[in-house]
């Protein structure tokens, strides 16, 4: 969310932004909301002005009591009374208006990067850079469902009947595989210096407005029928609402975290036939990352957060490429994102396995994380990346790693988590 002083010293710039942002539907959002806050102000002014004179008036009122001015001091009394009504006329306005700018400020988007190209969707996202060389094998690659079955490691079928679609049951090795790469991905993070934490699987309305915006929150979050909670998308979200209404002392900054937890997530409208199986679901496990840092540090915290994904899925023999997401793939809060897609031998294309945002001070400012500087409070800046989240990234994993005997081989990095295994066989 942007400083209300910020969008009304600057209009032209918000304007342009929601222009690059492909958002021109809110254009009138920017002068409606200086106009309602320049109301507010005056409201607030005029609030100010009564109090001061209010207060005159009491010392008065107390001098001509003292005075034996009885008289004097009961009308004046009277003009304090009248005042005092007015006065919560004025407070009861001003928290009106105070309502409407905050909700048409919480969907006008922030302001994004100078870096990020502009384009529409995620149709023009921009290439960065590929690691590792993608190889399409001389034998067939089957539907990741196809591989797992073979295994008897996933049962959809069984899972329709007790929960509906968008549910798995995992189970032998692929399960034991699934729990592997999680178990690896939290160590490889914390052999990286980050704190290892376990989040809170539920949070609050008012952390949810914090962390996203209205959008995302209607498409992703399931509420909690009867209760001021909501199930956890990511644990991005309840790890960012830990330093809510918090000021952290300077010297203490960065403040980073690895977290897991499971997801679950609405995953609302079609999908395309290549979402099938296990990659557009409703529920998933998930390591994660954020940090909260000074705001002259977090452009050197994205490059790092981003590049500890490549560096995971390298170690696990799958190649990887970088996407810059361009303006209009950006969500409102969000002033720079990167996405890592691993290949598919099968599909002869990358896919998304992660996504690395950097939201400045958004996040901070709706939820009030401040740092305590030298010069005063100020607020941080945040940023969050997936480090690994199965079963998706299962897919890329059976995919690079199976051989044409239909087994899969473990990379040497994960068999400590694997009991020593080197491959998967058939059964």
């Amino acid at each position: 969310m942007l400083d209300i002083k910020f969008v009304r010293e600057n209009p032209e710039i918000v304007k342009k932004n929601i222009e690059n942002k492909f958002q021109n539907e809110k254009f009138p959002l920017v002068d409606e909301v200086i106009a309602l806050d320049a109301e507010k102000r005056t409201v607030q002014q005029k609030a100010d002005e009564l109090r001061a004179n209010r207060n005159k008036i009491s010392k008065e009122i107390g001098a001509l009591m003292s005075q034996g001015k009885k008289e004097e001091g009961m009308a004046l009394r009277e003009k304090v009374n009248a005042q005092a009504k007015e006065l919560e006329e004025l407070a009861q306005q001003e928290a009106e208006l105070t309502e409407k700018v905050t909700k048409i400020m919480m969907t006008i988007p922030n302001i994004i990067d100078e870096s990020v190209p502009i384009g529409k969707d995620d149709s023009e996202n921009v290439e960065v850079q590929k690691y590792g060389e993608p190889v399409v094998p001389d034998f067939e690659i089957p539907y990741h469902t196809e591989i797992m079955e073979k295994f008897n490691g996933i049962d959809l079928d069984a899972a329709r009947k007790v929960a509906g679609n968008g549910f798995y049951y995992l189970m032998g090795d692929i399960a034991r595989l699934h729990s592997a790469v999680i178990s690896y991905a939290r160590d490889f993070m914390i052999n990286r210096g980050f704190t290892y934490c376990v989040p809170p699987f539920m949070i609050r309305s008012n952390v949810v407005t914090g962390v996203m915006s209205f959008a995302e929150m209607d498409a992703m979050m399931y509420k909690i029928e009867g209760e001021d909670l909501y199930l956890i998308g990511t644990s991005e979200h309840s790890m960012i609402g830990k330093f809510i209404d918090t000021i952290t002392p300077e010297k203490e900054l960065p403040l980073t975290l690895t977290s897991y937890s499971p997801c679950f997530r609405k995953e609302k409208g079609a999908h395309g036939i290549e979402e099938r199986g296990v990659y557009r679901i409703h529920q998933f496990e998930k390591q994660e990352m954020i940090v909260v840092c000074k705001p002259e540090e977090s452009p050197i915290w994205f490059d790092r957060l981003w590049q500890n994904t490549v560096d995971l899925f390298r170690s696990l023999d799958i190649p990887v490429r970088t996407l810059e997401c361009c303006s209009g793939d950006l969500a409102d809060l969000k002033v720079k994102s990167v996405d890592v897609e691993a290949w598919s031998p099968r599909q002869k294309k990358y896919f998304e396995v992660g996504s690395c945002s950097n939201l400045s001070d958004a996040q901070a400012r709706r939820l009030k994380i401040r740092v305590k500087g030298e010069n005063g409070n100020y607020l941080a800046h945040t940023l969050n990346n997936t480090v690994v989240a199965p079963p998706r990234m299962l897919i890329a994993f059976l995919e690079n790693n199976l051989c044409e005997d239909g087994s899969v081989k473990i990379p040497e990095a994960l068999r400590p988590y694997m009991g020593g295994m080197e491959k998967i066989e058939v059964k």
